[in-house]
């Protein structure tokens, strides 16, 4: 028995458990929502179970070598069918998929857990007892940085969720296979060990070959349309669906738009705003990857320069190229006018020094504290500062009948950062009442006229756009600040009543 070659096998194990645990915890956000919930209660379970398999190593009496294979290619069974086990509850399941999760990384946890005691058992009568602890824990978390290094940076956007958790689960079925040879005079008999091994590694390679066709079959059970186009990337999970004619955008699993019905969100979004904008020559995008605010702003013959921000490339990539988002968009993203930028918007904006007429925020929802953080006082103080002294912003602000807390602590935040605001809503289809808030540095009253030619805005539209009944006035809510996050904690209890 060779010690450094055991001291690579604890690099390898523990690099594994911490990819199954981050795997739960974005496999969670993504499909749940509110990431910091989620990564926090994984987190928690997972440690818990640790404990617990470290607790348990103590009834191993015997056999610790053929019980350390044993344990390998079980984690390597269980988490390596993690990521599709869990999209599949999701999809299939959706009511059982909190006890599956939670019961998916207690399972892995606790196998994980008895490694590291079963490996120092193996190697207290070679190793002096100091030495091995030393040893033993530096490539224990050594393998936890090179886990949480290479999650986000390249196992997620290039291998996605799925392949991750099954690559994983193969390298743990590796360990596994390869510890019948690195601890023979321990073991015995290996060669029923050694068949189980083979025949894991074997299923998990068949398995990673079909990693799309699983994913698929997940997916089909939490979209009600065909799938037409999915991919990961490091921010989000891009998914396009088409039924009969119309297709919709999901990230996350959440819809951002139906093609059937997006023209009036994006006009209302929009026009309003510059229709109330004495000049239009510099316009700011902040969201809105799919460049379908950005085609409203370009109908404006005003509009010189418009500057697009969004993290992802690969969403503005896809818009960029995709046949269906390029019709639909216009080619937006192909003009001559428009600058992408690919960034985070609150640090862009912290470091721009530019001024603009007019800007639109087209974020997504604020469902989870990294985007909570692009509702906050500090993010439209610094968006105050880009602004010309008569420019306007207008802000998608979630619905005000559905979550009309949310909306009015949307709108109390512009005001608490210097706004004077005027909340207006629209109806679209897809999402029901959706509202906005449209802000000025001045005090100003809501235009009256849009230009001609809109699908949905005219002049009388535009009047009743600012209308709002008594099931969406306003209710008193808490100042969105960094430090609070209210408008998060708004939003996921209003819409866990309509979910």
């Amino acid at each position: 028995m060779r010690s450094p070659l055991v001291y690579l096998t604890v690099l390898v194990i523990a690099t594994c458990g911490l990819v199954y645990e981050l795997v739960a915890g974005t496999l969670a956000s993504y499909v749940l929502g509110d990431s910091v919930t989620q990564f926090s209660t994984v987190i928690g379970v997972y440690l818990s179970a640790l404990g617990l398999g470290a607790y348990l190593s103590r009834y191993v009496q015997r056999g610790l070598a053929r019980r350390f294979v044993e344990v390998e290619l079980a984690v390597a069974l269980l988490g390596g069918a993690s990521a599709p086990l869990l999209f599949l509850a999701f999809a299939h399941l959706p009511g059982f998929f909190r006890p599956v999760l939670y019961a998916v990384v207690l399972g892995v946890g606790t196998l994980v857990g008895l490694e590291i005691p079963l490996v120092l058992r193996i190697l207290r009568e070679a190793v002096e007892f100091k030495e091995l602890v030393a040893k033993v824990l530096t490539f224990d978390y050594l393998g936890a940085l090179a886990a949480s290094l290479l999650f986000p940076i390249f196992l997620v956007p290039r291998l996605g969720l799925v392949r991750t958790s099954i690559v994983f689960g193969l390298a743990n079925a590796a360990v596994g296979l390869w510890s019948t040879w690195l601890f023979a005079p321990l073991l015995g008999a290996v060669r029923g060990l050694r068949v189980k091994a083979t025949l894991l590694v074997l299923g998990l390679t068949v398995a990673f070959a079909f990693a799309d066709r699983l994913t698929d079959l997940a997916e089909e059970g939490l979209y009600a349309d065909e799938v037409v186009f999915a991919r990961s990337t490091p921010y989000q999970r891009i998914v396009l669906t088409r039924s009969k004619g119309q297709f919709q955008l999901f990230l996350n699993g959440n819809l951002q738009f139906s093609s059937i019905d997006e023209y009036r969100y994006h006009e209302a979004l929009v026009h309003p705003a510059l229709a109330l904008a004495p000049r239009a020559r510099r316009v700011l995008v902040l969201g809105g990857g799919d460049g379908l605010a950005v085609r409203e702003v370009l109908k404006d013959p005003r509009v010189a320069d418009v500057v697009l921000v969004d993290l992802d490339p690969e969403m503005t990539r896809l818009a960029s190229e995709n046949p269906l988002l390029v019709e639909l968009n216009a080619g937006s993203l192909r003009n001559s006018r428009v600058r992408i930028v690919n960034e985070d918007a609150f640090i862009w904006l912290g470091r721009e020094a530019d001024l603009f007429d007019a800007a639109f925020l087209d974020f997504p929802d604020p469902h989870n504290f990294s985007l909570g953080k692009l509702y906050t006082t500090r993010f439209y103080a610094l968006l105050r500062r880009r602004l010309d002294p008569d420019g306007v912003v207008a802000v998608q602000s979630t619905s005000p009948l559905m979550a009309r807390r949310s909306f009015w602590c949307i709108n109390r935040t512009l005001e608490a950062a210097g706004f004077h605001v005027r909340p207006y809503h629209a109806l679209v289809p897809s999402f029901g009442e959706w509202g906005f808030a449209l802000g000025a540095l001045e005090p100003f009253e809501p235009p009256r006229s849009v230009r001609e030619g809109l699908r949905y805005l005219d002049a009388a539209t535009l009047a009743s756009l600012f209308v709002l009944g008594p099931d969406m006035a306003p209710v008193d809510t808490e100042i969105n600040r960094l430090n609070n996050q209210a408008l998060v904690r708004y939003y996921e209890d209003e819409w866990e009543r309509w979910n």
